[in-house]
């Protein structure tokens, strides 16, 4: 059956809609433990994928191997299931070197996770192991990919505002667009209109049970008793923070004006900037859910 995907630009609240999305469909009181949400949100770089596919070692596959098995990667994972399949990437909709980085022919919606790019920047830096200018820089960069480690095939991202255009303008394949502010701020709303945009049946009980098992603190405390598989080699830990305007306190006013500067557009449109260009995190916005 063909791919829903879960696309966001990293660190924009991917791994939290997965985990809401497995202990919705779980439907218990005890969470699902984070390194078991692959069991129901698939991601497609995963190299065991491109393993069973070309028949070797992950780690003797070139970045060049990793890009042309990626199409057949999408094709097998959407023969997993009779139903549709929900899959993580954080690619931007291109092409590298001719071949697609989401394959139109398997997929049949997606969701897209926008969260302030301020915010983004500072998590990013902190997932990559890297400093706020290097990351800023990153989000206005069309070349920016997250490389190949570990058991990860790369992704190509682009730009913060490239990558939010690339998936956003897929009208019909866009199921809806959700706000990492409005899953925080209101997530009983937010998560009802996630669970509708994705045809899934509303129930308000097991909605509730699968926020509050979802939940930052239940994720992070998962982390730390357990590990997490997608973690960062760079970084400290997964869930860090968490945080709506955390940039208020760790950007400084060169990197908030680059920022803006770089992804005006896109900020006026998601209601990461006011009427007068102001950053604010996360004001009216017609186009998401």
């Amino acid at each position: 059956m063909p791919i829903v995907w879960l696309a966001s630009y990293p660190k924009s609240g991917n791994t939290w809609v997965r985990s809401f999305i497995a202990n919705y469909l779980m439907g218990t009181d005890r969470p699902v433990h984070i390194n078991d949400i692959t069991h129901f949100t698939f991601g497609e770089h995963q190299a065991e994928y491109y393993e069973h596919l070309s028949g070797k070692a992950f780690d003797t596959l070139t970045d060049d191997d990793i890009n042309r098995l990626r199409p057949a990667v999408q094709r097998y994972i959407d023969r997993q299931r009779k139903e549709a399949v929900f899959v993580k990437t954080h690619s931007a909709v291109t092409e590298l070197d001719g071949v697609p980085t989401i394959l139109g022919e398997v997929t049949i919606g997606a969701l897209y996770i926008i969260r302030n790019p301020l915010d983004v920047c500072v998590s990013y830096a902190h997932h990559m192991g890297v400093d706020y200018d290097t990351a800023v820089v990153a989000l206005g960069s069309p070349e920016t990919q997250l490389a190949t480690h570990g058991r990860f095939a790369f992704q190509v991202l682009g730009g913060w505002s490239d990558h939010v255009v690339s998936w956003v303008d897929q009208k019909k394949a866009l199921m809806g667009i959700t706000r990492y502010e409005d899953l925080s701020r209101r997530p009983e709303e937010a998560f009802t209109k996630v669970v509708r945009a994705l045809k899934m049946p509303v129930d308000k009980a097991r909605l509730r049970q699968a926020i509050k098992n979802a939940n930052f603190k239940t994720l992070r405390s998962m982390e730390n008793k357990s590990g997490f598989i997608e973690a960062s080699k760079k970084a400290e830990r997964f869930f860090r923070k968490g945080k709506v305007g955390d940039w208020r306190t760790e950007l400084n006013a060169d990197q908030i004006a680059r920022i803006v500067a770089d992804h005006r557009t896109m900020m006026c449109r998601f209601g990461y900037l006011d009427s007068k260009g102001t950053p604010v995190d996360g004001g009216p916005a017609k186009d998401v859910l």
